[in-house]
C-alpha cells in the first residue's frame, strides 16, 4: 500500500514537474483583440503565464488564447490581465445553428473591419498617387507642387495610418515596441 500512495505521489510530482495540468484545473479558450504581430502575441501569452498556476498559448493567426487555470483563478482575472496588458480579451459566443445558404456572398463584405480596412487602403492609395506622380515625374511639376503633395500626404500619413500610430502609442504605454511602432515612426519621419 506504501508503494502505491508512493507512486501515485511521484506522479503528481513529476506531473507538476512537466506542467501537465492537474485534475482540478480548467480550460477556457479566449478570443484576444488588437495583436498587430506575433510579438504582440508573445506579450499576452507571457502575461498570462506570469499568473500563478496558468498555462497559455496564444495563436497570432486565429486571435485567439488556450488558457488552463487553477481553481482559485476566474476567467475575468485571465480577462482582465490581457485588458492590463493592452488588448481586449472575451470568451466567444456559443455556436450559432448553421445558417440557411444564400447567395453566394463573400464573408469579408459583410464584415465591417475589413470593409474600413478596404476603404482606408483605396482612398490612401488614390491620394498616394498624384504625391507620386508629382515627386517623380519632373514634367508634371510646376511653381510650389511641393504644397500639393504635403496636403496629399498628410490624410495618407495620419489618417490612413491610424490604425500602426494607435497600436504604437498603446504598446508604448505598455513600454513595448512593436512592427506598428516601426511602421509608425517611419512614416512619421519620412513625413
Amino acid at each position: 500500500m506504501t508503494s502505491v500512495t508512493t507512486s501515485t505521489t511521484d506522479t503528481t510530482a513529476a506531473s507538476a514537474e512537466t506542467g501537465a495540468p492537474d485534475s482540478g484545473a480548467s480550460q477556457v479558450e479566449l478570443l484576444i483583440g488588437g495583436m498587430t504581430c506575433a510579438s504582440c502575441a508573445a506579450r499576452v501569452e507571457k502575461k498570462l503565464n506570469r499568473m500563478d498556476g496558468v498555462t497559455a498559448t496564444v495563436n497570432f493567426a486565429t486571435e485567439k488564447a488556450r488558457v488552463t487555470y487553477p481553481r482559485g483563478v476566474q476567467v475575468s482575472d485571465l480577462i482582465d490581465t490581457v485588458v492590463k496588458t493592452g488588448y481586449t480579451a472575451e470568451e466567444p459566443p456559443p455556436p450559432a445553428p448553421e445558417p440557411a445558404p444564400r447567395d453566394a456572398e463573400p464573408a469579408a463584405a459583410s464584415d465591417p473591419e475589413v470593409a474600413a480596412l478596404r476603404q482606408r487602403l483605396v482612398v490612401s492609395a488614390l491620394l498616394a498617387v498624384p504625391v507620386v506622380l508629382l515627386s517623380m515625374v519632373p514634367p508634371l511639376q510646376f511653381d510650389n507642387w511641393q504644397w500639393l503633395a504635403l496636403t496629399l500626404a498628410a490624410p495618407v500619413v495620419v489618417w490612413g495610418g491610424l490604425p500602426f500610430h494607435r497600436a504604437a502609442f498603446t504598446n508604448a504605454r505598455h513600454g513595448a515596441a512593436t512592427m506598428d511602432t516601426l511602421v509608425s515612426v517611419g512614416t512619421l519621419a519620412a513625413f
